[in-house]
Formats: structure tokens, C-alpha cells, sequence
């Protein structure tokens, strides 16, 4: 089976690496209204693999950690305050 951009079980993947406790990831509804509809608190040193989808159009990352996709590495910041 040929590998078609356009297909939605091919749809974007990102990889959320936590570098400290009590990492926050968010995904967020498409549609009219943009909403919560998921949530996950990682640890250091936990990984989490998401996926953009139909409902998912936006992944928010709260405290630090190493957001890696097809488009390069991210780094985000400290839940403390710290500077990016």
C-alpha cells in the first residue's frame, strides 16, 4: 500500500519527550469552537506520541519538554516560569 499525504490514518505525529514532573499535554477540538478534549500530565522522562486528527487541530505543551515532528525539535518551557 502506497503512503498518500491526504490520508487521515497518516495524519501528522508529534512526540512530547517531558524533561521535568508535571508536564501538561492538551489537545484541542477543530470546528466552530475550539475546546479541550483531552488531557495528559507526563512525568520526567515519560513520552507521549500524539497524533493530529479530524477532532485534533491543535496540541498544547505546558511545562518542560522536547516536542519533536516532521518539521524539527521544539523546546518548551519551565511550568515554574522559567525562560525558554
Amino acid at each position: 500500500m502506497e503512503r498518500n499525504e491526504t490520508d487521515k490514518s497518516y495524519a501528522d505525529y508529534i512526540v512530547i519527550a517531558a524533561e521535568e514532573n508535571g508536564v501538561n499535554v492538551i489537545g484541542l477540538t477543530r470546528g466552530k469552537d475550539t475546546r479541550l478534549h483531552h488531557t495528559e500530565i507526563l512525568d520526567k522522562g515519560e513520552v507521549l506520541i500524539a497524533q493530529f486528527t479530524e477532532q485534533t487541530s491543535a496540541i498544547k505543551v505546558r511545562g518542560k519538554a522536547k516536542v519533536y515532528c516532521r518539521h524539527g525539535e521544539v523546546q518548551s518551557g519551565s511550568r515554574q516560569g522559567g525562560h525558554l
